[in-house]
């Protein structure tokens, strides 16, 4: 199946596993830098109960939204090696801290809290809601999603069988609905 042949439903379906995806990856990094690089051993990085930061999956669609058409655009040599990887890396820095930025404030106010107010311990931050250092790693992170990441999820994808792809979407659905029921409801 090409990636210009799919549904409406399998474009959606492609949108909210990629979301999950990105999400699931997010929490992963976050846990892997508290237990491996900074030694500060496990904390759950996530709002929900099950292993995914939201955030990540926010910042992955817009990352798409915004520079798919780049992406897929055909210039000279010069410019797809040298300019377009700048100009890709500087956007995904903007978008990602622009989301992390509003994700503290309504975590704040949904929760009273954001997991991320070690930022403080960062020389240039903003509030310890933002800072210098995850910005760059979250434009390093852009680009290894776009250039690596995404190409390969798009060939999986275009593998799939649409019954396949059924089934996972509602099974993925059902868990994210039953965490944000248990979370939110229950908790």
């Amino acid at each position: 199946m090409k990636l210009s042949a799919i549904t409406e439903n399998q474009r959606i379906q492609k949108l909210f596993l990629s979301f999950m995806m990105y999400a699931f990856l997010g929490w992963f990094y976050e846990v892997f830098l508290e237990v491996v690089v900074y030694r500060w051993g496990y904390s759950d990085r996530g709002v929900l109960f099950g292993p995914y930061c939201p955030v990540y999956g926010v910042g992955a669609i817009l990352f798409l939204g915004a520079f798919r058409p780049l992406m897929k655009k055909k210039e000279p040599d010069w410019f797809r090696f040298y300019v377009k990887p700048i100009i890709i890396f500087l956007g995904c820095m903007a978008i990602a801290t622009t989301v992390e930025l509003l994700a503290s404030y309504m975590l704040e106010f949904f929760t009273g809290a954001w997991p991320w107010q070690t930022y403080a311990d960062y020389k240039i931050n903003f509030q310890a809601r933002i800072a210098l250092s995850p910005s760059i790693r979250f434009g390093l992170g852009g680009l290894l999603f776009l250039y690596i990441v995404q190409p390969f999820y798009d060939w999986l994808f275009s593998k799939a069988k649409e019954k396949t792809l059924n089934i996972i979407t509602a099974f993925v659905a059902l868990i994210v609905l039953c965490d944000c029921i248990y979370t939110f409801i229950i908790k």
